[in-house]
């Protein structure tokens, strides 16, 4: 019998939180979305670089972003 993806049940509860990231050559912008799949907070554009990463850690670690 071969699995399908559409037979795997969700994953996802109330717990979880969803980053994802638009990844590009200079500039990179993440979003948070909930487990039911609705966006949260505002998205970030941070750049290809130390710091901009350096800010993309802050914006996951401050609860008010998400």
């Amino acid at each position: 019998m071969k699995f399908k993806t559409q037979d795997k049940p969700n994953q996802h509860t109330v717990h979880h939180l969803v980053i994802g990231v638009d990844i590009a050559q200079e500039t990179h912008v993440p979003r948070a979305v909930s487990f039911r799949g609705i966006a949260l907070g505002t998205p970030l554009e941070f750049g290809n670089h130390r710091e901009g990463f350096d800010q993309f850690e802050r914006w996951i670690n401050d609860p008010t972003n998400l």
